[in-house]
Order: C-alpha cells, then structure tokens, then sequence
C-alpha cells in the first residue's frame, strides 16, 4: 500500500479522502498533548477563553516526549491510550480540531463527534517511540509548562507514519480486523 503523504493543516476535504487502514505520511505542524493538557483546554473554554493554540485544521499527538538527548529535537515520542482523551475530545473536535493521532479504541461518543465535525482518527505504533522521534524537526512547548511531558507542545514534524483507524464516515479499522480474523479461523 503507498501512503498518502499530508501536510497540516488539514481542511474536510482532506479528511474526507481518508478511509480505515489508510497508511499516511503527516508533515507540517501538529500538537501534543495528554489527558492533563486536554483537561486545561476544554476548562479554558468553559471559562470563554481563548485557547493557547488555534485547533482549526490541526492534529493532536496524544504524546508525553522524554527529554531530548544533547543533538535531538526530542526524546522518546511513543503515543499514549486514546481513551484518557475521550471525555475532552468531542468538545476540541467541535473548535475544529481535524485529527487525533494515538493507540486504542475510542468510545462511541468520540467516533459520533469524528463523524459530526468530519475528523478522523490514527494510531501510531507503540513501543517505537525513539524511532518515530526522528520525524520531529522541532519542539516547543506551547501551554502548561507545569504539566513537563504532558504540556501542550507544538511540533514540526517531516513524513510522521500513522494508519487511519477511523475515518469521518464510519469506518473502523479495528472492527474490520476483527471480522477478517473471525472469517479465516477455523470453526
């Protein structure tokens, strides 16, 4: 399969020529946040705050980065779990927010906010954190300083893999898998 390479910002158009198991190349900016930041962003809107970092057409990596080493951008930069975000996400999806790029399942309410707002969502590969921290060309935090790992940063990033696993109409690469496993077991 040929990945689709993408530069961000991303507009609907872009998220709607995504479907599940599509393999992407992403260049350009995207964030990093936890669940700790996602908490500050959605109170700072609650509040009618204006947020630190304009989400219209971007991406989130749900990541917490190690310290760089002396000559990197960045340490390990392996994805976190996707569900510690689900409680704040449909709220950043409805600022804009285009894609989500982490590990695991995502609830349903996340996966009926992706449809309403047209994002989609992307796993990268766990445990392969150093190797994906090659594709950082820049780090910097943007918001919650206190927060170390779990700030809100903002990265520049060339070629950075990520395999769609839920698209803006529904599809679920997970599901899918899970039904081609079924068919080819014996029994």
């Amino acid at each position: 399969m040929n990945p689709k390479r993408l530069t961000t910002p991303w507009s609907d158009a872009t998220v709607e020529g995504l479907r599940a198991g599509d393999l992407v190349l992403i260049s350009g900016v995207i964030y990093g946040a936890r669940d700790a930041a996602h908490k500050r962003l959605v109170e700072a809107l609650e509040r009618g705050e204006t947020l630190p970092a304009d989400l219209r057409g971007q991406l989130v990596y749900y990541v917490g980065p190690t310290p760089a080493r002396p000559g990197q951008v960045i340490g390990s930069a392996g994805p976190t779990t996707s569900t510690r975000m689900d409680t704040y996400t449909p709220t950043l999806l409805a600022q804009g927010l285009k894609g989500m790029i982490g590990k695991g399942y995502r609830s349903k309410t996340v996966l009926e906010a992706m449809q309403r707002h047209r994002a989609v969502y992307m796993a990268a590969t766990g445990g392969a954190g150093a190797l994906l921290a090659r594709c950082f060309t820049r780090a910097e935090v943007v918001a919650y300083e206190d927060l170390g790992p779990e700030a809100l940063f903002r990265f520049e990033v060339t070629d950075f893999p990520a395999i769609v696993v839920n698209d803006a109409f529904g599809g679920d690469l997970y599901a899918e898998g899970k039904k081609a496993f079924s068919a080819a077991s014996p029994g």
